[in-house]
């Protein structure tokens, strides 16, 4: 969404944050599901976001059938079931794979690719990316190589708009005309013809790069190399591979997600703390004609190519009564939250039920704000925000993370002095 909330840093291949990894990466997925307090979690990727209605639906079942009932949405356009009971996952992986949703065993944990998510729906962007997306994700499931990415590697594919680019992803690529596209890292561009070949080329100087330094690094800004030795890996690596390429710099301008409401040839909801009931996801997959598609500012956009005016009208007034967002000026763009409890043993609160209950406290910000239960601050956005984070003691701590902004933290005993520690943290 166009809100402070959306705005993140730009692509980085430096080493800011170099480390080496002593233990494997536990990220959950389908097949390896993760323990938590609410029951076992699954994470289901779905490249750029995109599920016909058909699997749409599959999703729906498995969470009514195996888990809490409701889809979660992640920050990378992927959905996680919660509250899976013992013993499901042969079956859970049964449902997943009969709709088409495993489609890789060996990788289904790697499959994390964003993508712009109105690329072809609204005559923005330099051209519709959907086939990059498609080819990239065949490559990605077709590389022996690519199974040793971790569950944490993300790749961007960007129409030009710039929405994607900006969401820290390790590699990306980023239309830049008809024919051409960029690349990071390496910072160069290559024909658009070869711009998926190219991203996966790039993840696998990653690799290479990780192997000999012995480092086990999960993203590329955790590798111990200069911006310029991972440039010259990657280009070496794309000419060893057969893709010309020639330097070129970084198109200029990221923006946010979508704004809610018609947008095109397509309707665009946000998802208030990116929890989706099992009446919401009924009522989206009922308005959708074949797809949906899901963003990583935990929004849907459902395609409606040819609907009229009114007709998108009624749809929206259909699934804002279902409790979905369709109006830009919602404060609930500006709000964003981990899970917290019960769902988390490591949360000191229920930071959902404290967000809603400060939720005009947004309104009156400078800044979004995120609450966290604890320090790791899990899912927590780039750029500009108010950290709201669970103190030991009780009650929450603020402070500001804004770029030439003075850091200071607060303290507020309980969601109603939240209004008067964002005063104190922003003037």
């Amino acid at each position: 969404m166009l809100t402070a909330m959306s705005m993140a840093a730009s692509h980085s291949s430096s080493q800011a944050t170099a480390l080496s990894r002593a233990r494997g990466d536990a990220c959950p997925g389908t097949l390896r599901l993760h323990a938590a307090d609410d029951g076992a979690l699954a994470r289901v990727r779905l490249p750029g976001g995109v599920l016909t209605t058909g699997q749409a639906r599959a999703l729906a079942e498995a969470a009514r059938e195996l888990g809490d009932g409701d889809l979660h949405l992640t920050s990378r356009g992927n959905v996680q079931l919660r509250g899976l009971r013992d013993g499901c996952g042969a079956l859970l992986a049964r449902l997943l794979d009969a709709a088409g949703l495993l489609p890789s065993r060996e990788h289904e944990r790697v499959r994390n690719i964003v993508a712009s998510p109105l690329s072809g729906l609204d005559g923005d962007g330099v051209r519709d990316v959907r086939p990059w997306l498609t080819a990239l994700d065949a490559a990605l499931c077709a590389s022996g190589a690519a199974r040793g990415l971790s569950g944490r590697f993300l790749f961007a594919v960007d129409d030009g708009r710039g929405d994607v680019s900006g969401l820290g992803a390790d590699v990306t690529v980023r239309a830049t005309g008809a024919d051409s596209a960029w690349l990071a890292p390496g910072s160069v561009r290559v024909a658009a013809a070869e711009a998926p070949r190219a991203a996966l080329a790039a993840a696998e100087a990653f690799l290479d790069a990780a192997r000999s330094h012995g480092t086990g690094a999960w993203r590329v800004d955790e590798l111990a190399l200069t911006e310029d030795e991972l440039t010259h890996l990657v280009r070496r690596r794309l000419t060893a591979v057969g893709i010309g390429h020639e330097e070129g710099a970084e198109p200029a301008g990221t923006v946010g997600g979508p704004p809610p409401g018609a947008v095109g040839d397509a309707l665009s909801l946000h998802v208030p703390l990116g929890r989706l009931t099992a009446r919401q996801w009924e009522e989206l997959t009922s308005v959708a004609g074949t797809e949906l598609r899901l963003t990583p500012w935990r929004g849907v956009v459902v395609p409606v190519p040819g609907t009229t005016a009114a007709r998108a009208a009624d749809s929206l007034a259909r699934l804002e009564a279902a409790g979905l967002v369709a109006d830009p000026a919602s404060p609930w763009l500006r709000v964003g939250a981990c899970i917290g409890r019960p769902g988390c043993a490591k949360s000191r609160a229920d930071v959902r039920r404290d967000a809603a209950r400060a939720l005009a406290a947004a309104d009156d910000s400078e800044f979004p704000l995120y609450w966290s239960g604890c320090e790791r601050r899990c899912g927590h956005p780039r750029g500009d925000h108010v950290d709201v984070v669970a103190a030991p003691e009780g009650g929450y701590r603020l402070s500001l993370t804004a770029a030439g902004r003075r850091s200071r933290t607060v303290p507020a005993g309980d969601p109603a002095q939240i209004p008067a520690a964002l005063a104190a943290i922003t003037t």
